[in-house]
């Protein structure tokens, strides 16, 4: 039975080939095309709900290389005033000392859980990700040496935590919702793993994942 499980062996071999660290035009370019966001499987309310997503941001998807490779992923304090208690990739703004995408993701991960940069091994980026909540998202894939150490900043994050990777890209995990956001259906994807409940910009960032590495 087709269980929609690909192979994860060879993922960081695949995404080398599949991805680069070019920076997209659209990051800061808002005449640019940017394909992804929360609103990409109706891009028409775009218009009707009429959101804007102009704050460039970056984030990490640290997948961790055991024999059974993982991601990390965090769980944000129940007291943020954005996406409170929610589950997330470390990440946040390009400041305007960062000279790079890179260079702030990983500043941003090493304040946010304590990563040590030395243990990161940037891959590629996946495609901009456009929010509700304004953002401008650039995911960066990278692979995670094992056994690392992590200090987290208990302001931001509570929790932080690995999902197998097998499990997200899994597309029988990959649930396709509807729910009402300002009397708008608004569509979204959830990947509910164990207690945690990924869903969200999270969710349709891994989603993309899956489609960039494994995708025809």
């Amino acid at each position: 039975m087709d269980t929609g499980m690909p192979p994860v062996g060879d993922f960081f071999a695949r995404a080398r080939t599949r991805l680069t660290l070019d920076v997209p035009a659209a990051l800061t370019d808002l005449t640019a095309e940017a394909k992804r966001g929360d609103l990409d499987l109706d891009p028409a309310m775009w218009e009707r709900v009429g959101v804007s997503a102009t704050k460039p941001a970056v984030v990490l998807i640290p997948v961790v290389e055991h024999s059974e490779p993982t991601v990390l992923l965090t769980q944000r304090t129940a007291d943020l005033p954005s996406h409170p208690g929610q589950i997330a990739f470390p990440g946040g703004k390009i400041d305007g000392a960062d000279v790079n995408p890179l260079a702030a993701v990983l500043r941003e991960t090493k304040e946010e859980i304590g990563l040590d940069p030395h243990l990161i091994d940037p891959i590629g980026y996946l495609d901009l990700y456009l929010t509700f909540s304004g953002f401008r998202i650039l995911p960066v894939v990278a692979r995670v040496t094992p056994n690392y150490s992590l200090t987290l900043n208990s302001g931001e994050v509570s929790e932080a935590f690995e999902v197998p990777l097998d499990f997200l890209m899994t597309t029988a995990n990959h649930q396709f919702l509807t729910r009402d956001w300002k009397g708008i259906q608004r569509q979204y994807y959830a990947m509910p793993y164990k207690e945690r409940y990924i869903w969200g910009v999270t969710a349709g960032i891994v989603r993309n994942m899956f489609e960039r590495i494994y995708g025809g």
